[in-house]
């Protein structure tokens, strides 16, 4: 699993936020107060981001309609398997992570862990 590009994670943030489908033109008139982009730059990343698979689409009259295959929760923790996979020590740069979470985050940690300690058991 490869990080998105700038402006494919630029498009893929408006998605997930808008939590729901959107075309290529929704992102043009989203993104066009922050930045100067062009219509058919926008269709070519949402294009390339739909055959990499993370996006599905569907015809809405002319335009395609899209939406995101995953969330941006599922997104970040296959990042993460990816990091711990190619660290060389995975159990070294897990225990570096979690030396650098907040007090919230090792508490939402601990929770996790409880929760599949319990279902492992079943």
């Amino acid at each position: 699993m490869r990080g998105f590009g700038e402006l494919e994670a630029v498009i893929m943030d408006r998605l997930w936020s808008w939590g729901g489908t959107a075309t290529t033109r929704d992102v043009v008139d989203d993104l066009q107060p922050d930045r100067s982009i062009a219509y058919t730059t926008v269709m070519t990343v949402m294009d390339n981001l739909y055959r990499k698979g993370w996006l599905v689409r569907e015809r809405d009259g002319k335009a395609w309609r899209y939406q995101p295959t995953a969330t941006r929760e599922e997104y970040s923790a296959g990042l993460m398997h990816e990091a711990l996979e190619n660290s060389g020590d995975a159990a070294v740069a897990f225990a570096r992570f979690v030396e650098r979470m907040s007090d919230e985050q090792t508490q939402a940690l601990r929770a996790t862990l409880r929760r599949a300690g319990r279902k492992s058991r079943r």
